[in-house]
């Protein structure tokens, strides 16, 4: 893989974007907290009305497994603060 020269400058291998930081979730409501907004970005960037409607997401994984029902992002009161974003 080809570097450029800024990245050699910092260090930076080309691996991860430079505005990357490593997060660790911390517990199983930290951990569900980042699997609902995973599920719920392609609603929030309008790709989609509601989640079960984004082909590419593991939510219906969720669904088959019974950890989510397929009407989950119907409740939007969830993530009010995401909603008027």
């Amino acid at each position: 893989m080809r570097i450029s020269r800024s990245r050699k400058k910092r260090g930076e291998r080309g691996l991860w974007q430079r505005r990357f930081w490593e997060r660790f979730i911390r517990d199983e409501t930290d951990y569900r907290q980042h699997v609902d907004y995973i599920h719920w970005n392609p609603v929030k960037h309008g790709y989609v009305k509601c989640v079960k409607e984004w082909p590419y997401s593991s939510f219906h994984s969720y669904v088959a497994h019974g950890i989510y029902p397929e009407n989950w992002s119907d409740a939007v009161e969830l993530f009010p603060a995401m909603a008027g974003e």
